[in-house]
């Protein structure tokens, strides 16, 4: 992939530093918390809030029948780093609310199922954040805001998104330059929703051509089609919801 569009990581963090700052300073709040996943994108956050805001903020493990692995991971960044962090276990919250739920609707489709758990994850944060005066940081990057790779009112129920203007390849850039671990950057990127689940395998998509595509608007025309049509169909997710207005 050409990268004459990636953006330097000093000037990424740089400004995404300042900003965190300054956001957080115009609401009156003390710091930040994010949802670590054991994925790059949210450690990439949790590293930013660290270096910005030291103690005062926090990273936040959030199991709900999860990859064994991916809480490793989120473990050692926390060891490595030295994280203010929590431990919150919504397996037993995720599993009586489908069992309530299938007392009303027997057969509820798979990904509806899957996407309680990131909105599970927007309820816990938020009540930590309020209780200690901090903001919630999401870990949506630019490729997967513009296509709508994410859950609405899940993991875009946040106050701010720091590395929402960041391609992929942008992230891992950043990445390394604030030394995340090596495993941590290559490691196939996934929301973590069932047993070998990938974003790029669940997109049809990869994060190369996405980013390409934001970028320079040039990728093949078959995945131009495929990229436009996730972006169509999408825009509820980026909008707010539509108002039924009465004339006078």
């Amino acid at each position: 992939m050409a990268e004459t569009y990636i953006r330097s990581p000093q000037k990424i963090v740089a400004t995404i530093e300042k900003w965190l700052a300054e956001r957080v300073h115009e609401a009156g709040a003390y710091g930040g918390i994010v949802g670590l996943s054991g994925g790059i994108d949210s450690a990439v956050v949790a590293v930013l809030l660290k270096k910005v805001f030291y103690n005062q903020m926090l990273a936040v493990i959030m199991p709900c029948h999860s990859i064994p692995k991916d809480r490793e991971d989120a473990e050692e960044l926390i060891d490595i780093f030295n994280l203010p962090s929590a431990v919150v276990d919504l397996t037993p919250t995720y599993d009586r609310l489908v069992r309530a739920l299938r007392q009303v609707e027997e057969n509820i489709e798979p990904l509806a199922l899957s996407n309680i758990k990131p909105r599970l994850r927007m309820t816990t944060l938020y009540a930590l954040a309020q209780s200690k005066g901090y903001l919630v940081c999401g870990a949506s990057n630019k490729a997967e805001l513009t296509i709508g790779y994410f859950t609405k009112h899940g993991d875009s129920g946040t106050d701010l998104l720091p590395i929402g203007d960041l391609l992929k390849e942008e992230v891992r850039h950043t990445a390394a330059y604030i030394g995340i671990p090596e495993k941590i950057i290559q490691k196939p990127p996934s929301a973590g929703l069932w047993k070998g689940q990938t974003d790029e395998k669940e997109m049809g998509l990869n994060y190369i051509d996405i980013d390409q595509y934001i970028a320079t608007g040039k990728v093949e025309s078959d995945i131009q089609l495929q990229i436009e049509k996730r972006i169509r169909r999408s825009q509820h997710k980026r909008n707010m919801p539509p108002i039924c207005l009465i004339s006078k």
